[in-house]
């Protein structure tokens, strides 16, 4: 299916590795211009060189981290003109409520929660005066399916969830689209590296880490190209009715009974 993205300008944050990184190889194949943003300077610049094959898009890169106040800003007034802004910059650590300090707290919600707000506020404003443009923000299943050890993730995307019904809600009468979707597990390089760990902890054998997807749906965790192409789609004129929605790519997961 012919997206009809050539030609437009995307912005992803979190773009050098897992999720951010297969959309921003999607919305490349598909004819978008690129501007990439994460903190590392080296992993931008590998994920450019992947991408500076694809003919007749230009890919640039922006380090920089978006917890810093005034970095938006920054970021916005380095780059105005923004068809698709996807915004994934972000994790939340697991434990629970006596586990988690304030600061770990603070960092998490500067980063995730005010970094995809403030990203909102910075790019909401030139797209309603364009009466274009699509606001995704992804954000997780721990807002839907709550875990109190993963309670930073059920307060931070849970939170975001409102903030994307509530803006894009309203946003048609700007002629703006603003959605959400909520991976699952998905594969990526720190869940492999988490479940590794975790294999070697519980069965004394790192390599055996595939054996804790079981209890996945169909019995793994989603791929990043899987989420990419929703995303990919949503982004597209194919999806222009859709808005102040999340999106859920979990298996299921969110609506099962119990998860033994």
């Amino acid at each position: 299916m012919d997206m009809r993205l050539t030609g437009r300008t995307a912005l992803i944050t979190g773009a050098s590795k897992g999720i951010g990184f297969a959309i921003a190889r999607m919305l490349a194949a598909e004819g978008c211009h690129l501007h990439l943003v994460a903190r590392s300077a080296g992993d931008l610049e590998a994920a450019r060189a992947q991408l500076s094959g694809t003919a007749g898009v230009e890919v640039r890169v922006h380090a920089m981290d978006l917890s810093q106040r005034g970095r938006v800003e920054e970021l916005a007034a380095r780059c105005p003109d923004i068809d698709i802004l996807v915004n994934n910059a972000g994790s939340n650590p697991r434990g629970s409520i006596e586990e988690i300090d304030e600061e770990t707290w603070r960092a998490a919600f500067d980063l995730k929660v005010f970094g995809y707000i403030n990203m909102c506020r910075a790019y909401y404003p030139a797209m309603k005066a364009r009466r274009s443009g699509v606001i995704i923000n992804i954000l997780g299943n721990g807002g839907e399916r709550v875990d109190a050890g993963y309670i930073v993730g059920a307060a931070a995307n849970a939170s975001l969830m409102a903030f994307t019904r509530a803006l894009g809600g309203n946003s048609p009468v700007d002629g703006v689209r603003v959605i959400g979707v909520n991976p699952g597990p998905v594969a990526t390089d720190r869940l492999v590296g988490l479940m590794r760990r975790e294999a070697g902890k519980r069965f004394g054998d790192p390599e055996r880490w595939q054996e804790l997807e079981a209890s996945c749906p169909f019995g793994r965790a989603a791929t990043v190209d899987e989420i990419a192409a929703t995303v990919v789609l949503l982004a597209s004129d194919h999806s222009s009715y859709t808005t102040g929605t999340i999106v859920t790519i979990d298996g299921g997961m969110a609506n099962r009974g119990s998860l033994i």
